[in-house]
């Protein structure tokens, strides 16, 4: 997936959130009454379930421990602003939550609170970097799947333009549209990828009117960063190509999505839970990767040719056997100066505080944001 404030996304995921919270939050999808060893696992969205991304898969994950762990019960709270997250958070450890899953970077800081006020409850941010006694972080290296999904659009531009709808200018975005642009240039050194701000994770209308202004650039390939399909739809209206993001977008357009870069939570939440179960849950930073299966890379649209699959296979089986990775070796920052130097590598710490473009990037990074914190 920072000292965290966010305006509320729009008036309607605002009233939503007071709305769900307090049918959601009540339910518990039909499990059995819990009994004195049932662990009450809890979840907090910042969209709806229903988006098709983000909140979707972590939602996946939710129904995931239902199915394979047992006497659990589950809650969840849908569409959080991150301005009103702790009240959110709150509320489910008041309704028994023995561990609470939050899952958008602009609740770091209200989880972080809310652990130090129930130490009795455990917490996981998803994608932030704080920890305590009672608190992890968990997240992906994504990144490397971008990288991939790079080298398919790379190959399929036609104008050697790619754009950006991009959803909030935090490092997690930065890193994979940094990772993305440098796999396209790995194998068309003449892609330029624009950039354009959203400013939100959630706001079809504003995702399909900034991918249609992308368009008029005269980018003919598109990356999705946010949670909705209206970025792959915007794209499949205007004959361009797509690459989807959180999950796999091809249904949704099989002759506009290239592929995907697909998130899938299930077998870390269940691991998570059974450890309260066990009483042997311990803080930790996770960051999962290929190799663990935490990130994927989608289905291959029918116009992806064998010789490109065959290169990308050849570069993920680089970085599943941990022979090369996304930021090592050679890499230039936007403005042509050296960034990584040959036989170098960034670290995670690094990598997590990335706040500059990458050579081929043609956009800016605002210095502040909403969610971006110091």
């Amino acid at each position: 997936m920072t000292g965290l404030n966010v305006l509320m996304r729009s008036v309607l995921w605002g009233v939503a959130s007071l709305l769900v919270f307090s049918a959601a939050a009540c339910s518990s999808d039909g499990n059995d009454k819990p009994t004195d060893e049932t662990v009450k696992a809890a979840w907090v969205y910042v969209g709806p379930i229903g988006d098709h991304g983000w909140s979707y898969e972590h939602n996946q994950g939710r129904l995931n421990v239902i199915a394979n762990v047992a006497d659990v019960e589950t809650m969840y709270v849908e569409n959080v602003s991150e301005d009103n997250a702790e009240p959110a958070i709150q509320g489910l450890v008041d309704k028994g939550a023995d561990i609470v899953f939050t899952t958008s970077f602009g609740y770091m800081d209200a989880t972080t609170s809310a652990a130090g006020k129930n130490p009795k409850a455990y917490f996981e941010h998803c994608s932030g970097f704080k920890t305590a006694t009672n608190l992890s972080n968990y997240f992906g290296r994504m990144y490397q799947v971008l990288y991939l999904a790079g080298m398919v659009a790379g190959r399929a531009t036609t104008s050697n333009k790619i754009g950006v709808p991009a959803a909030w200018p935090i490092s997690e975005v930065i890193r994979h549209i940094n990772a993305f642009t440098l796999g396209a240039r790995s194998v068309n050194p003449k892609v330029e990828v624009h950039v354009k701000w959203l400013n939100s994770w959630y706001d079809p209308p504003s995702e399909e009117k900034l991918t249609n202004e992308l368009l008029d650039l005269g980018v003919d390939v598109v990356l999705q960063t946010t949670d909705s399909t209206a970025v792959v739809l915007a794209a499949k209206a205007r004959g361009a190509k797509a690459v989807g993001y959180q999950s796999d977008m091809l249904s949704f357009a099989p002759d506009t999505v290239l592929t995907s870069g697909v998130w899938q939570w299930g077998a870390y939440y269940a691991e998570r839970v059974k450890a309260v179960k066990e009483a042997k849950w311990t803080s930790q930073s996770h960051m999962g990767s290929i190799g663990d299966g935490i990130v994927k890379l989608g289905g291959y649209g029918s116009m992806v040719q064998a010789p490109v699959r065959a290169e990308v296979a050849e570069k993920r089986g680089l970085i599943e056997g941990a022979k090369w990775d996304v930021f090592h070796g050679e890499v230039l920052k936007q403005d042509g100066t050296s960034w990584i130097g040959k036989g170098d590598s960034m670290t995670d710490d690094e990598m997590l505080s990335m706040r500059e473009f990458v050579q081929g990037v043609v956009g800016e990074i605002p210095k502040t944001c909403g969610i971006c914190g110091p």
